[in-house]
């Protein structure tokens, strides 16, 4: 059994995921990160980061897993699924999971704290960001025009991207222009274990929603956990 520490975001829905593609039986433990739990002593034993997810795997001596990306890992390699064993196999999954942990994730992370959740609206700063996200957007479409899926066969690098590209309208990034990337988005979100996921804890789908009332009370809520 795993025992999976998590929210709602796109960190959190790669952990999720995953464990639901691999059909491992986990415990959801929600972290509240308005309350500011992922702070609190007893989280931070599992990750003192002190930031979702982190997992627990009861069935390998309690062993605790942070960083959504670690997991995702450690998932795949305790299975042996979502991620070739050979050298080369193994590489180009990770090539493109490191591409969304250091590309695609900061990027549209830094987008939506300036373009959702800032209080001051620095244009410039909005403009980088999105712009950024769109070009990496377009690195994907471009290697999607050529492959189903960004390592070969469906892996935890198509579940990381995924899980963040999915959300490209609550950054202010548009993915119009880019068929394949569009294509590969539509793919993924037809899979049950990825429509599963990102409703772990909460399904967030309803709150998110444009520029409505819901969209800005999330907003407002997001933004008192920025400098935790």
């Amino acid at each position: 059994m795993i025992d999976l520490y998590t929210a709602s975001t796109p960190n959190g829905w790669k952990a999720s995921i995953t464990l639901e593609e691999l059909g491992l039986p986990y415990e959801v433990h929600a972290i509240e990160l308005q309350k500011n739990q992922q702070k609190e002593p007893a989280f931070l034993a599992i990750n003192p980061n002190g930031r979702i997810p982190a997992i627990v795997d009861r069935d390998n001596g309690d062993f605790a897993v942070f960083e959504s990306g670690a997991i995702m890992i450690y998932l795949a390699e305790k299975t042996g699924r979502l991620m070739p064993a050979d050298a080369k196999g193994r590489s180009r999954v990770l090539q493109w999971l490191m591409f969304q942990m250091g590309g695609v994730g900061p990027m549209m992370g830094q987008a939506n704290v300036f373009f959702r959740y800032f209080p001051e609206k620095i244009q410039s700063v909005i403009d980088r960001y999105q712009n950024e996200s769109r070009r990496l957007f377009t690195v994907l479409d471009g290697h999607l025009k050529e492959n189903e899926y960004l390592a070969g066969d469906y892996s935890i690098a198509d579940i990381a991207n995924w899980s963040w590209v999915r959300t490209h309208k609550w950054s202010g990034v548009e993915t119009e222009g880019l068929p394949h990337l569009q294509r590969w988005l539509d793919a993924i979100a037809a899979r049950p274990a990825a429509q599963k996921g990102v409703t772990v804890p909460v399904d967030l789908a309803a709150l998110q929603q444009g520029n409505g009332e819901g969209a800005k009370k999330f907003a407002e809520e997001a933004a008192k956990i920025l400098q935790r």
